[in-house]
């Protein structure tokens, strides 16, 4: 069975390298791990708890995200390392950018207020609580590609975890900090949703936050303005 992995070294130009590996329904970390251990011990990867819980070892096979202590390797699978980030070495990527990120919506409690708290309203922000940020649906967001001032879908989830919150009193000021590069600059593609591992789905998220922000007088940059006649957004079937 052949393993295809992408390598980087600041010392040398980026290369996809072979490795020949015997495989009986490994999952893609262990293979690294073998390979590591028994053919280049210079290969660097990240992993961490090898159960799917700490997003670590989050990379790309053919082209999806994937956490590789979860996937089961095949053969000639391509490995690289996450979208839109600086690569360290090989599947090591640098995450310091992570805390930008979630500071500039203060996606975050900011400022606490005492409230009763119900098993019915734990339940209203669990999921996005679930986030492990392995950056999978990061990677995967295709307007990261034209705009790199994306907050991206991570980010808005847990605005969303926090405008839900009732122990948050800043409610307003976080949906003010997410209509510049954020909720209007998503596609709704859907990408994110897909590659979650921990089955949070941004997208749904996303559009929550549009309607909690329509309901605070924000209005959709992107939709025609029925006044001046002036279309702001793509339109093909001229609706």
């Amino acid at each position: 069975m052949i393993l295809n992995i992408k390598r980087f070294n600041q010392n040398s130009a980026t290369k996809i390298e072979k490795f020949e590996v015997a495989s009986n329904n490994e999952t893609i970390l262990n293979t690294l791990i073998k390979v590591k251990q028994t053919q280049d011990a210079s290969l660097t990867f990240r992993c961490g708890c090898g159960s799917g819980v700490c997003g670590s070892c989050a990379i790309r096979v053919n082209g999806t995200e994937k956490l590789a202590c979860k996937t089961t390797l095949r053969d000639n699978d391509l490995i690289e390392p996450l979208n839109y980030t600086t690569v360290v070495k090989d599947l090591v990527v640098d995450l310091n950018f992570e805390k930008d990120i979630l500071s500039k919506p203060k996606a975050y409690l900011q400022e606490y207020k005492e409230e009763v708290i119900t098993p019915e309203h734990e339940q209203i922000i669990d999921r996005q609580s679930n986030c492990i940020l392995c950056q999978s649906c990061y990677s995967s967001c295709p307007v990261l590609e034209v705009n790199k001032d994306f907050l991206g879908p991570y980010a808005l989830s847990r605005v969303l975890r926090y405008v839900n919150d009732k122990k948050e009193h800043q409610e307003k000021e976080k949906i003010d900090l997410i209509q510049t590069n954020g909720i209007w600059d998503c596609t709704l593609c859907g990408n994110c949703t897909m590659v979650c591992p921990q089955q949070i789905d941004p997208k749904m998220d996303i559009m929550n936050l549009r309607m909690k922000s329509i309901q605070w007088g924000y209005t959709d940059p992107n939709v025609m303005n029925s006044n001046t006649g002036v279309d702001f957004g793509f339109n093909p079937n001229n609706f």
